[in-house]
């Protein structure tokens, strides 16, 4: 009977840690896909079976009260720091999809893709109309 225990509760352990691992839930490093560097953190979450990514840090300190002046409807003038920006996405195969992610530099709205490239590197496609007019980002998990 003790054996079989362990056995489930390692099962159970190991199933839970694989799923954490593997899901785009979680904090990660924003990289400027021009410059290359680190711009702040997103957290991304579920709500309802869809998921949406908010700004929880800001790396550059001059940058960390800004508004977003240029953004359309409600978030016009909010804070990035704590402003939504991926709105929406729902689960299509291996990525998630049909939803909008927004950029608060240029106060643009697109439809947006996400999806794994690996356990700890997410792939964000931003794009107008189809998929191939658009850019691609690429986020680090951060762990802890």
């Amino acid at each position: 009977m003790d054996r079989n225990f362990i056995c489930l509760a390692f099962f159970l352990f190991t199933t839970f840690f694989f799923a954490q691992s593997h899901t785009v839930i979680g904090k990660w490093k924003t990289i400027d896909d021009e410059t290359g560097k680190a711009i702040a953190v997103v957290e991304i979450f579920e709500i309802h079976g869809k998921m949406y990514g908010k700004v929880i840090e800001i790396f550059n300190v001059k940058r960390d009260q800004k508004k977003c002046e240029k953004c359309p409807g409600d978030d016009k003038n909010k804070p990035i720091l704590g402003l939504t920006v991926i709105k929406g996405l729902t689960k299509e195969g291996n990525q998630y999809g049909n939803g909008k992610i927004l950029d608060p530099k240029h106060g643009r709205l697109y439809k947006c893709t996400i999806g794994l490239e690996s356990r700890d590197k997410l792939k964000v496609r931003g794009y107008i109309g189809i998929s191939i007019i658009g850019r691609t980002q690429y986020w680090d998990r951060i762990k802890g």
